[in-house]
């Protein structure tokens, strides 16, 4: 009896293991089958854990798109277009690294072998590259009858590399180039045969012609103000936004007689690259009471951001245009600030990656709005130098004692004559507790300091911006950190108490006659 039942399990055992077998072989020829039929994913042959457009999204127009002979498909043409972006990301990554892997799939054999020897020559020279393509406008040449080749023309491809020695940044770059490019179908997937560099025409060029005198006239007459809601500080565009709220806030700085508010985008809250159209709804919303209340909005960009990496560059210009080209006709709209206090991340970031990125983007602003004018919200009158000559007006902030202001501004004045300068942030807390007794100002010691301030502003003529409406009740510890000594004093920095109630210093930052 012992002897059958072994018989029968043993048996069993042999068919089960037969059936695995068989189902395994099976699956792995089904997933064979769907691969060869639809073509390995193209993230995973960038070997990415997220998709394309989070990590490489520089611009693509193309300029032309008729062929004399087989009409282009708006399905290839997007194969093209992606697998053509992909080919100069693998490069991208390529010198970065000084790794090939993944050129294969988008060069044909012969187009790797220039390749191969750039990445051999950085090697032995330790050399490494960070480099980002921003603009390519593409020309059709040519698709053959059997769809397996394109030909087309990139003119104005606009290029910017850091070349590294070891951990050294030796040289940057930037450049504006036209290429001739060929393209072969293999396996599904189209490959950069021919990368060869061309004469750019002369009427390819893009010529920018802006008009912002009218905006820059306003600019010099600011009497605005910071702005944040009193109970959603440093969180505009949050779960609490409210219309009405903002309507009632907008009525009070319109009947202080103040013009302009200052207001904030932050980068991952809008979405990054991926704008989300719903905070794109919401500012427009604040744009359309700030034009019900007769006030001019100026939008500070970026906000929390402090990456300013090349390899981050297409995904933040994305950011931009999308913002940009969605708000640069709103008759509230002054202008574009790129970016609050900059300066701050000199030492962390590094102070010539940050110029970089903050050239690159006015560049581009200036392309995608011609009517409004742009500049950068430096934390100090120092740095207001800092491409003084690519801003249209300079900003700066200022929170020293109003005896040494003039001395300063007026320096800034000397250094950069020609160009409106305004005071962007200034202002002095009324919080004198526990944790700053002995340094601190109460309500009469702010209501002193723009006293003095206002005075100066006055005589001089100065614009200014003050920060702000409201005490807060809360202030993210992002702000200030968590100190209390630290982050006290940023809840008392308004001329209304956090219930609305108006301080002392209320009438004196009121500007009832507006110019």
């Amino acid at each position: 009896m012992a002897i059958k039942l072994n018989k029968v399990f043993y048996r069993t055992i042999l068919i089960a293991t037969f059936l695995a077998i068989n189902m395994l072989i099976i699956s792995g020829i089904g997933s064979a089958w769907a691969f060869m039929n639809t073509g390995a994913d193209k993230t995973s042959m960038l070997h990415l854990e997220v998709p394309m457009e989070d990590v490489y999204k520089p611009s693509l127009e193309w300029i032309n798109t008729e062929n004399p002979g087989r009409p282009m498909e708006i399905q290839a043409l997007g194969e093209i277009t992606n697998d053509y972006m992909n080919a100069w990301h693998v490069r991208n990554i390529a010198y970065k690294k000084n790794d090939p892997y993944g050129i294969e799939d988008f060069y044909t054999d012969s187009a790797r072998v220039r390749l191969y020897d750039h990445i051999d020559a950085n090697k032995k020279n330790n050399n490494w590259y960070k480099r980002t393509t921003l603009n390519h406008n593409s020309s059709l040449d040519f698709y053959t009858a059997d769809g397996t080749m394109v030909v087309f023309k990139d003119y104005n491809v606009e290029e910017y590399q850091e070349i590294y020695q070891g951990e050294e940044l030796i040289l940057k770059e930037k450049d504006t180039t036209s290429y001739q490019v060929m393209m072969l179908l293999e396996d599904g997937f189209w490959r950069i045969r021919h990368l060869k560099e061309i004469p750019t025409p002369i009427d390819t060029a893009k010529i920018v012609k802006r008009t912002i005198d009218k905006k820059l006239a306003k600019v010099k007459n600011i009497k605005g103000i910071n702005y944040y809601p009193k109970d959603s500080p440093w969180d505009t565009f949050g779960k609490k936004f409210s219309d009405s709220i903002i309507n009632q806030d907008f009525k009070i700085i319109q009947e202080m007689g103040l013009n302009t508010i200052r207001v904030f985008i932050q980068y991952e809250d809008f979405g990054k690259n991926r704008v989300d159209y719903k905070k794109l709804a919401l500012l427009k919303t604040l744009l359309d009471t700030a034009e019900e209340n007769d006030l001019e909005v100026l939008i500070t960009l970026f906000d929390f951001y402090g990456d300013y990496d090349v390899s981050n560059w297409t995904l933040t210009h994305r950011h931009a245009e999308s913002i940009i080209k969605a708000m640069k006709d709103h008759p509230a709209l002054l202008g574009w600030d790129i970016k609050n206090e900059p300066d701050l991340d000199f030492d962390s970031r590094g102070k010539q990656r940050v110029l970089s990125w903050l050239e690159q983007m006015i560049d581009n602003i200036k392309k995608w709005d011609k009517n409004h004018p742009i500049t950068i919200g430096w934390s100090s009158p120092e740095a207001g130098i800092e491409l003084a000559d690519k801003v249209d007006f300079v900003s700066y902030h200022y929170y020293r004692e109003p005896k040494d202001y003039k001395l300063a501004h007026n320096k800034l004045r000397a250094l950069v004559p020609t160009k409106p300068k305004v005071l962007q942030e200034y202002g002095m807390s009324s919080y004198k507790g526990l944790w700053n007794l002995y340094r601190g100002a109460d309500e009469q010691g702010q209501l002193a300091y723009y006293k003095q301030m206002q005075q100066i502003l006055k005589e001089d003529n100065i614009p200014y911006m003050f920060w702000t409406l409201y005490d807060f009740k809360k202030v993210p510890s992002s702000v200030a950190g968590s100190l209390p000594w630290k982050t006290k004093k940023q809840h008392f920095f308004g001329c209304l108490d956090s219930l609305g109630n108006k301080k002392p210093v209320y009438h004196e930052l009121a500007n009832k006659k507006r110019e």
